[in-house]
């Protein structure tokens, strides 16, 4: 297996150039499909350096995607400003466009932290469920945002001990959809001294 490490790219986005990390694909071979993360909440210093966000693109990076992790519009060095979650679709649909261009229409894996699941829920709901193989929300941010509905193949991994996004409120969510939430026990909103969990818990869930 190879070891891939992230490469810096520029993307073109919708009000501007988004600064992209991009990890290829570890298998040998073509890659298996196209994943997209997005980053957590940019006003608390969420970006896509951030441990869970490198966290899910190594594992599936492990598993033969080609994972693209752009900082969001107003983020790092990518243009524009903040739009609290909204105009991020956008910025998140051009990188999709721009990795299909690149490796043609492979299976999609939209995955997202705290911030970035409001963002790729959205982005699956404008897809449609038919275009996306499989979403992962890791600490789903459903005090601070809306949520949509997510299709019943959904991974949701929480912290039990989350001071950001109080449990409860995920699973006040999740129960109208009848949709599993994996709960990490002792686990805060960052999963500090969980990350090699969380991990095993994405790749079990994907193979």
């Amino acid at each position: 297996m190879k070891s891939p490490q992230f490469i810096q790219t520029t993307i073109a986005g919708p009000v501007g150039a988004l600064d992209t990390l991009v990890l290829e694909h570890a298998t040998d071979g073509a890659p298996v499909g196209i994943a997209l993360v997005a980053h957590p909440n940019p006003t608390q210093g969420g970006t896509n350096t951030n441990k869970v966000v490198h966290t899910i693109a190594k594992v599936l990076s492990r598993l033969g995607y080609v994972a693209y992790c752009p900082n969001l519009r107003g983020v790092g060095k990518s243009e524009g400003e903040h739009d609290n979650g909204h105009g991020e679709v956008d910025d998140m649909a051009a990188v999709l466009a721009h990795a299909q261009a690149a490796h043609g229409p492979l299976p999609l894996v939209l995955a997202g932290f705290s911030f970035g699941t409001f963002v790729q829920s959205q982005l699956g709901e404008r897809l449609g469920e038919a275009a996306v193989a499989r979403m992962i929300l890791i600490g789903p941010a459903t005090s601070r945002w809306a949520l949509p509905t997510v299709p019943a193949s959904t991974l949701v991994v929480h912290g039990e001990e989350d001071e950001v996004v109080p449990l409860a409120t995920v699973f006040d969510w999740a129960r109208p959809q009848s949709l599993p939430v994996v709960v990490v026990p002792g686990s805060g909103h960052f999963f500090h001294g969980k990350l090699t969990l969380l991990a095993d818990i994405i790749h079990t869930a994907m193979r």
